[in-house]
């Protein structure tokens, strides 16, 4: 038995479901050079490991590309079309740790994110909002975690330009935030 690296409170080794209905998959674009606009994912999963050494936990999640929601249905449908997401071709998007260290107060959770086809290795800035027990006795933990990504590492092209000024109309950078809670599975 390897002894904890950190220390966390209320910190518990298993394996842990993502809960959908209390956790926001979502991507941030710049657009039109003079503001944002987000998306959130509605349908996704996963399971977290948490390893008795906690640097030793792992990740493993998938997205349903065709689940964004920007508020706006053509935008959508748009996302979703082979100038983006191309979700025929690409109906999910995964991610898989390979690494998990202490930066500061936080973590950095190291994995190789699948998206549109294209496997990169991304850094998560991770922060563990707690471990505790939810309303009906299940424990349940919660983490919020931040990175970017450049969509044109992923092979999404598309590259519009406003008209008279040359902007892009939407930008190559691309904010992914995660808000994650999950439940303990049953030993």
């Amino acid at each position: 038995m390897s002894t904890p690296t950190v220390n966390i409170p209320g910190y518990l080794t298993g394996t842990w479901d993502i809960d959908p209905i209390h956790s926001d998959v979502s991507i941030t674009a710049r657009h039109l050079l003079v503001s944002k606009v987000r998306g959130h994912f509605e349908d996704f999963g996963g399971t977290i490991t948490t390893a008795e050494n906690p640097l030793d936990s792992k990740v493993d999640a998938t997205i349903q590309a065709t689940s964004i929601n920007t508020k706006q249905g053509q935008r959508d449908d748009h996302i979703r079309s082979a100038d983006f997401l191309d979700v025929e071709n690409f109906p999910t998007i995964t991610f898989v740790s390979t690494g998990l260290r202490t930066a500061g107060d936080d973590y950095e959770l190291d994995g190789n994110l699948t998206l549109h086809g294209v496997t990169k290795p991304v850094t998560l800035k991770l922060e563990i909002t707690g471990f505790g027990p939810g309303m009906g006795g299940e424990q349940r933990v919660g983490f919020e975690a931040k990175t970017s990504v450049n969509r044109k590492e992923f092979d999404i092209r598309f590259n519009g330009t406003i008209e008279g000024t040359g902007g892009a109309v939407v930008s190559d950078k691309l904010d992914v935030t995660l808000a994650i809670e999950a439940i303990l599975r049953a030993a």
